[in-house]
């Protein structure tokens, strides 16, 4: 259905505000993904922002997500290759849209496959950040051997103090119990070396501050490259430079993996036998490693939730994305933040004098 009018009027929130015109398949991708999502929350209810006659003709093949969900018109969407700055002044567009119902509490989380550089962008000046929080991080979900862990900055903050990474200790095990239902996550610093002596001094000081907070008993220290997909710790923490780095490594080294297994499976009859016989081990292991599964990455540190879909995805990524942010929304994922940054203002690291402000440069891409 469409809205009467845009204003809001105190009624019951939406559960999310979704930016309709955002990635690589814009409304179809968008409208199929909240069909398969509507199955799942059945009981949400999801404000669909862009193209007004546009939405409401793929709606109407859809009929699962028309149940759940309300149209309102932008007047433009920004597009994937537009510059933060750039999108800033652009109040009409879907995205936008979809940060002022949050921002006016018309809605509790917003979820969008646009442009990432802008989204961070709009999310820091409209939604802004929590009371304590000094910098919001992207935050996701990655495979491990021990089955999921959350990562986090991925790319917000190039460069990072202590009083970030504690910060950002705090925001992915509240993440983590959100979306992975872990009562108590143990926590990481990606570091070059396990030993205390090991990384520079903000690596340091940021560990000694969480063995002296109230995640002490989940702070397990310092985590290597190789931990992270060993699933040594449930949370890994760094800057987002590095972060970036590990994860476009690791998507890297998964796609090498399953060209060099194609290579080899089709390189003779023998090979291709031997396929027929694992074929089901690596179909279930393609299933695990599906990015589909983990596709929504998470602005953490907002007044609100926000998930950011991947734009080349398809509808079951989407509806991934929007199942991120539903678990946020109903575990009350800030407001667990809120109550561990006021237990940690205590700590050194969040006085005034000690905290040295960084550069806040972004590396999202």
């Amino acid at each position: 259905m469409s809205e009467t009018g845009s204003s809001f009027s105190g009624a019951e929130p939406f559960t999310l505000a979704v930016d309709g015109m955002g990635g690589d398949g814009g409304p179809e991708v968008v409208v199929a993904g909240l069909a398969i999502a509507a199955d799942r929350h059945p009981g949400s209810r999801v404000l669909l922002i862009g193209d007004e006659s546009r939405l409401t003709e793929v709606l109407a093949r859809h009929p699962k997500a028309a149940a759940i969900c309300t149209v309102r018109p932008a007047g433009s969407a920004i597009p994937m290759d537009m510059k933060p700055t750039a999108a800033l002044r652009v109040r009409d567009s879907s995205m936008r849209l979809a940060m002022d119902a949050v921002a006016q509490g018309e809605a509790l989380g917003v979820v969008s496959a646009g442009n990432s550089g802008a989204m961070l962008a709009l999310a820091k000046i409209v939604i802004k950040t929590l009371p304590g929080v000094s910098r919001p991080a992207m935050a996701a979900i990655s495979p491990t051997l021990r089955g999921d862990a959350v990562m986090l900055d991925l790319g917000a903050n190039v460069a990072c103090d202590a009083r970030n990474l504690v910060e950002f200790a705090v925001m992915g095990e509240a993440f983590a119990k959100a979306v992975l239902g872990l009562p108590a996550p143990t926590i990481g610093l990606l570091n070059v070396g396990s030993e205390e002596v090991k990384g520079d001094e903000k690596l340091r000081q940021a560990a000694e501050i969480l063995r002296n907070s109230p995640l002490a008993a989940q702070f397990h220290g310092f985590v290597e490259g190789h931990d992270i997909t060993a699933g040594t710790t449930d949370v890994v923490v760094t800057d987002g430079f590095t972060g970036n780095v590990a994860l476009k490594t690791g998507e890297g080294a998964l796609k090498m993996a399953f060209v060099l297994l194609r290579q080899v499976f089709r390189s003779g009859l023998l090979a291709k036998l031997g396929y027929l016989l694992v074929r089901p081990g690596l179909e279930r292991m393609r299933e695990w490693l599906d990015p589909r599964r983990y596709n929504g990455a998470v602005f953490v540190g907002l007044n609100g939730v926000v998930v950011k879909s991947h734009g080349g995805t398809d509808a079951e990524g989407f509806a991934s994305a929007v199942d991120v942010a539903m678990d946020m929304v109903s575990h009350r994922f800030n407001e667990s933040i809120r109550d561990q940054i006021s237990r940690l203002e205590t700590l050194a690291v969040m006085r005034p004098g000690v905290e040295k402000e960084q550069p806040a440069v972004a590396a999202v891409s």
